[in-house]
């Protein structure tokens, strides 16, 4: 039976018109594939637009002791510099209190957002729980290791006027005052605190710790004449030993400060063997800081560290710059803890 459309259609295939109409099909699928391709990477450029870039506000970084001490020194050169590079505001918010429980817990409890940061010594950090109870956050969970920016030398020094020049004379000193002679430090959970605790036990003296908020408030009592020891970062005491007002009896880590190369350790100023580990400062953030802003904050703090007037700052303040990204930051974390906490099972230090 004849129908129109059997009929077009048996002329359209014998007809010369049939390639014509293939290579429209397949310019029309050419074109719509075209147009799917630019309304994808439309979309994608919304999304884009869509994401604020970080940082997006002014950054806070947390300082958990009081002004003027060897963190909030570093704090504020480094800021300033991240200032210049993300043409965003650096705020430097100090919190000290509770052995630096207070700042540290209000970082752990922020948004995760990157812009408000933890700026720490190593100890207390990672030691404070094996000194107090009830600390309310866990070092290994409720943060993310951003970046180790420079160690601190810890130096024990003492007035110049108590005839006390090595550590030795030290160790006598306390003996002849029987439990009299105490040491300030920065605060409880310090490696200081822990300095001055194994010093006295190598020495076979009791050294009564008194911990400061902050290292600056030490330091006074010290050049005051209140307290007969300070046990303190290198970059707080450098200018007064220099101008005589201190004497640096000796740094507490294995190794002499390439800061201040003159100043022997405490295994060289007579306690053989005796040494505390390294004191770092580092940047940490709230746990759950999205990879992407982890990885631009680890660039950021390693370009403004090793910045020529930086690290020129730094280095004439005392520290000793050396940048180590989020993986070894969190390795060393794991593994500082574990052995501050044999350390002080060992001299039988509990938490109060």
């Amino acid at each position: 039976m004849y129908t129109p459309m059997r009929s077009l259609a048996g002329f359209i295939n014998c007809h010369p018109i049939k390639p014509f109409l293939k290579q429209v099909n397949r310019q029309l699928l050419s074109l719509w594939m075209m147009a799917c391709c630019c309304v994808c990477a439309l979309h994608h450029k919304a999304s884009m637009a869509a994401e604020p870039s970080y940082p997006s506000k002014p950054v806070h970084l947390v300082v958990p002791f009081a002004p003027a001490g060897g963190v909030d020194t570093a704090a504020r050169m480094i800021g300033q510099r991240l200032s210049e590079l993300w043409s965003q505001s650096v705020l430097i918010d100090n919190r000290a209190g509770a052995n630096s429980v207070i700042g540290t817990d209000f970082v752990a409890k922020s948004t995760p957002d990157g812009h408000t940061l933890l700026v720490v010594f190593g100890p207390p950090f990672n030691t404070v729980q094996l000194f107090s109870k009830n600390v309310p956050y866990q070092v290994l969970t409720d943060f993310t290791p951003v970046s180790i920016v420079a160690t601190v030398p810890m130096v024990v020094v003492v007035p110049p006027n108590i005839g006390v020049n090595t550590a030795s004379d030290l160790i006598e000193f306390a003996k002849q005052r029987s439990g009299q002679v105490s040491f300030g430090t920065s605060g409880a959970g310090s490696s200081q605190q822990l300095g001055g605790i194994l010093l006295g036990i190598a020495g076979g003296v009791e050294l009564t710790h008194i911990p400061y908020k902050g290292g600056s408030a030490a330091l006074n009592d010290v050049l005051g004449g209140h307290i007969p020891v300070g046990i303190l970062a290198l970059s707080n005491v450098i200018p007064y030993v220099k101008t005589g007002k201190l004497k640096a009896i000796g740094v507490i880590e294995s190794h002499r400060s390439t800061a201040e190369p003159l100043i022997p350790t405490i295994a060289e100023a007579g306690v053989p063997g005796f040494a505390v580990p390294d004191t770092w400062v580092g940047f940490l953030a709230p746990a759950g800081l999205p990879k992407s802003i982890l990885d631009k904050l680890s660039l950021d703090i390693a370009k403004a560290v090793e910045s020529a007037e930086v690290r020129q700052k730094l280095e004439g303040a005392g520290f000793e710059v050396g940048v180590k990204g989020p993986e070894i930051f969190k390795d060393l974390l794991g593994k500082s803890i574990a052995l501050y906490k044999k350390t002080t099972t060992d001299a039988g230090i509990k938490p109060e």
